[in-house]
């Protein structure tokens, strides 16, 4: 047995027990993930009741929902490490018992189906809170700060929970600056490819066959803004994504689709705009008309909120110094 390594504990049989491979491959720093002696690794073990066996991966048994908050944790570790290159031991057990706070919630609850997804960045949680006390919440903010994903996710919670019947994903289908011309196929094949990142939010967090099941069934609808014209949405979580590449009047329209019991959650970024140039962003829009609505949150997120890889951050950075130095004439 090595020092990263583990033994499996005798399993609660009396559960379903399932098994995750958790990839260390490509783990920045694996021994800030284990800690000394292995506290991190036992902590988890400990604090959501699974066994895990640690070599060259992570195998970790237990029920699913353990399971899957152990795999968030180190993804959560795992992306700390990315943007800053380090990650003190507070940080570690802070994500943990972060979880484990959702973990009793869960339990107390007795609903053994609903997906845990914890705010990374206290902006994120911000975010997550507006979205529970607002009808209406608009997410803007850079690429890779989880504005979809959050979204997907308390939308997914909203649905287990009882409190909507149906989740709803819009997106526009415009091209991001770059014309592809005739696509092959029938019409659903040609939209896939402006659809396929809310097809990648679900299958993140849900299960492949439940969610085809949940669109066979009508409860999760993926479709582009087009297809809202006309209806009145009830009892329904709606969020369109890419909302920068609204027009006005599409945002118009989406807006008001908005039925008894439902919530809507509009996310874009309003700096990467793939209108043609002689229209409006409907998101850009919205932030004049709307302004001081009851129920109605715009919330910003920043570069600070980004989980993505550590150099999305300074990407960002980089163009809006550029933009900063070009509105104020400098080339």
């Amino acid at each position: 047995m090595n020092k990263y390594e583990m033994s499996i504990l005798d399993i609660d049989t009396t559960k379903e027990v399932i098994e995750k491979v958790i990839s260390l491959q490509e783990f920045p720093n694996v021994s800030l993930l284990f800690g000394s002696y292995n506290k991190h690794i036992k902590l988890m073990k400990d604090a959501f009741n699974v066994k895990i066996v640690a070599r060259e991966n992570l195998r970790v048994y237990g029920d699913r929902i353990a399971v899957e908050r152990v795999f968030m944790v180190v993804d959560c570790i795992k992306n700390r490490i990315l943007q800053h290159n380090k990650i003190s031991e507070s940080e570690i057990e802070e994500m943990i018992h972060s979880f484990i706070e959702v973990h009793d919630q869960t339990k107390s609850k007795n609903k053994e189906d609903i997906f845990p997804v914890a705010p990374r960045t206290p902006g994120q949680r911000r975010y997550m809170e507006a979205i529970r006390k607002h009808e209406i919440v608009f997410a803007i903010g850079p690429a890779g700060t989880g504005k979809t994903f959050l979204a997907v996710a308390m939308a997914l919670d909203y649905l287990r929970q009882g409190d909507v019947k149906k989740i709803v994903l819009v997106r526009p289908a415009v091209e991001a600056g770059e014309k592809l011309g005739f696509l092959p196929g029938d019409y659903q094949e040609k939209i896939d490819p402006y659809l396929r990142p809310l097809y990648d939010s679900l299958y993140n967090l849900m299960e492949y066959n439940r969610l085809q099941r949940y669109i066979e069934k009508g409860i999760v609808e993926i479709a582009p803004l087009a297809y809202m014209r006309g209806r009145t949405l009830e009892s329904a979580f709606i969020i369109l994504d890419e909302a920068q590449n609204t027009t006005e009047s599409q945002m118009k329209m989406f807006l008001t689709r908005l039925g008894v019991e439902s919530r809507i959650v509009v996310t874009g970024d309003i700096t990467q705009v793939d209108l043609a140039h002689d229209e409006r962003s409907g998101l850009i829009h919205a932030q004049k008309v709307l302004e001081g609505v009851d129920g109605l949150c715009f919330f910003y997120l920043g570069k600070e909120d980004i989980v993505r890889h550590r150099l999305v951050q300074k990407i960002v950075a980089a163009y809006e110094k550029d933009s900063s130095l070009s509105h104020r004439g400098v080339d």
